[in-house]
């Protein structure tokens, strides 16, 4: 009964995480003088009105849940991947780079070997991290932070100086290169929706296997509890932490893949990092690290981000809206003992106190 009560818990928070979220950005389109219904029938429509609406949400959401994956085997281990959004650009390079190097090789070789080049180049560059915190006991944190403004500029070198002639972007990838489907966009009215979406969701389900079902997983989850004990117990914390960000970065590499072969269909010089690396440890967090609560968590995301667009259009209310119910919705996440807290305290069973009888023994 405990462990029903505790999972029904575990679903709760999440849930209550994004009512309250959707509530504040009603009230602060109340504010200003926003009708906040009109607003959110404008986001609804806009992320799931039309079949090609619900292809864009569908395709927002497919490196979200991949970069997601790859944050919560990290955290799974104890670590906190902050560098996945530079992972995930790295994989981005790594896929169009392999694409653009060998255009005519056949589909069947060519999209293969740039996802595996993509999650190669994450894999990489999370194992950077998890060997100076296995041999040197940096922090994971600190070091990923600086490589993903390391990756940054390496990409934006990479792009104009050795995949181009000092232009901005790349040119388009060939269509031997793309995860693009004629029959995807047929049934989607002629969305960018992709194969992505498949791998995506496949990998979900081996994640799931992988941390549930087999020995390697079972380590990982007994590094992140107590790596003193993991040691005692014959693992390898060492081992256990590289591998733990190796993975991780090759899922966000392959988040990162499915914007340049299957997205954006090549690569351009940014400003800032990919919007999917930070977003995608939001949406592990809102799915509490379970890769199937990651994909419902994804497709969320993916709505609210899609359906945004449309609601300057529909209702007149601006997009930064959006931002601030996906902010409030993670700050309710991170504060979710506040959520189980109350929810404790509502569930706590009354317990009637009666008064003790006592009995005096006469003295004789």
């Amino acid at each position: 009964m405990n462990h029903k009560n505790e999972t029904l818990r575990n679903i709760s928070v999440p849930v209550l995480s994004v009512l309250l979220g959707l509530i504040l950005g009603a009230i602060i389109m109340l504010i200003f003088g926003y009708d906040p219904i009109l607003g959110y029938k404008s986001l609804i429509e806009g992320s799931v009105g039309s079949s090609f609406y619900i292809g864009e949400t569908l395709r927002q959401a497919t490196p979200l849940i991949l970069t997601a994956l790859g944050f919560a085997v990290a955290n799974t281990a104890g670590f906190f991947n902050i560098g996945v959004a530079g992972q995930a650009l790295f994989g981005w390079l790594g896929s169009v780079t392999l694409a653009i190097m060998f255009p005519d090789l056949p589909r069947m070789l060519l999209i293969p070997l740039c996802l595996i080049g993509g999650a190669v180049a994450g894999a990489i560059w999370a194992g950077i991290a998890g060997y100076l915190r296995a041999y040197f006991g940096t922090s994971e944190v600190i070091v990923t932070i600086m490589l993903n403004y390391t990756a940054l500029y390496i990409s934006n070198h990479m792009v104009r100086n050795v995949l181009t002639n000092a232009d901005d972007a790349t040119p388009r990838i060939s269509d031997n290169a793309t995860l693009r489907s004629g029959f995807l966009a047929n049934i989607t009215d002629n969305s960018t929706l992709h194969y992505g979406l498949f791998i995506a969701i496949i990998m979900c389900i081996v994640m799931w296997i992988f941390m549930n079902k087999t020995t390697a997983g079972y380590e990982l989850r007994a590094v992140g509890l107590n790596s003193f004990a993991a040691e005692y117990a014959g693992m390898s914390a060492k081992k256990n932490i590289v591998m733990a960000m190796v993975i991780s970065g090759a899922l966000a590499g392959l988040g990162g893949s499915m914007e340049g072969i299957g997205n954006f269909q090549n690569i351009f010089v940014m400003s800032s990092m990919p919007s999917i690396g930070f977003d995608g440890m939001a949406v592990s967090l809102l799915g509490a690290g379970n890769p199937f609560g990651i994909l419902v968590s994804a497709l969320l995301f993916g709505a609210l981000k899609i359906g945004g667009i449309s609601m300057p259009m529909g209702s007149d209310v601006p997009t930064e809206v959006v931002d601030i119910v996906i902010a409030a919705i993670i700050f309710f996440v991170g504060a979710n003992y506040l959520i189980r807290y109350f929810m404790n305290k509502f569930n706590q069973p009354k317990i009637k106190i009666t008064p003790a009888v006592t009995a005096k023994k006469e003295v004789n």
